[in-house]
């Protein structure tokens, strides 16, 4: 079996193998988002699909002989992997000092009339940081597209609206808005960390005890839910996320429904 061959099966699309480093592919479940990764290095390496793996899957060829500069190639793949991630730290700092805030049509279509948000050439700007750090953006579109910038880290990587009471994980930005509206209208104070995807929620929850974890109603946001070990609030509605809910249902519902856990 090739290592192509073997990527596909666990859901990878890799159109072009790239050699000796991590890189991120889209997968079936979600072609649209590089929710899998893969290395590679000619005879060995390993994939992970973030929604069905809880860490990388091993490949090595029947033919496998030990490369003797491995350790030579390791070395430089983790160099070039940190040059990256400094030069994402860079572009995310130049987005942010260039950014200005405005209103953005994403989030007017998803029910934030006002109020203005950071916006650089047309795209809404999300800053991501580990630990209070800058470790890039993600940059969302008029039309939704969601994009963080080329070789940033993003395991580990929030973005924290307020921080004034109990801790709540969600998945995206317009999801975070509306939990801010729904415990506004409580009257209640609260700490919403915007986690970017499914499996980053499962990283981030491990850093708060009594959370409380804000999941999309889908198999993946399900699962990273029930992982985290943490309560969960999902919509009743298969395919809904808290700010489908809150546009269907109102504010108040829903912050009547986190409220109770």
């Amino acid at each position: 079996m090739t290592f192509t061959s073997f990527a596909e099966q666990h859901g990878l699309i890799i159109r072009d193998l790239i050699h000796d480093r991590w890189t991120r592919v889209p997968t079936v479940d979600h072609p649209h988002k590089k929710n899998g990764a893969y290395i590679y290095d000619g005879a060995s390496g390993a994939v992970q699909n973030w929604a069905i793996h809880e860490k990388p899957v091993s490949f090595r060829s029947k033919t496998y002989t030990p490369d003797p500069n491995w350790q030579a190639k390791r070395a430089k793949a983790e160099q070039l992997r940190a040059n990256r991630q400094n030069e994402a730290i860079k572009r995310g700092a130049y987005i942010l000092d260039n950014s200005r805030k405005a209103s953005h049509p994403y989030l007017v279509k998803k029910g934030f009339t006002e109020g203005k948000q950071w916006v650089w050439n047309d795209l809404l700007v999300i800053p991501m940081r580990i630990d209070g750090k800058l470790v890039g953006c993600q940059l969302i579109s008029q039309d939704g597209t969601k994009k963080f910038l080329s070789g940033q880290t993003t395991k580990g990587a929030e973005t924290i609206i307020d921080a004034k009471g109990r801790h709540i994980l969600c998945e995206g930005y317009a999801t975070a808005l509306s939990l801010r509206r729904a415990i506004k209208t409580a009257g209640k104070r609260y700490t919403i960390h915007v986690c970017f995807s499914a499996g980053n929620m499962v990283e981030i929850a491990k850093k708060y005890d009594n959370c409380l974890v804000v999941a999309d109603n889908d198999p993946t946001g399900i699962k990273a839910a029930k992982q985290t070990g943490k309560q969960y609030w999902v919509s009743p509605v298969e395919g809904e996320d808290a700010n489908d809910f809150e546009l269907r249902c109102g504010s108040v519902l829903l912050g009547e429904s986190l409220l109770k856990l």
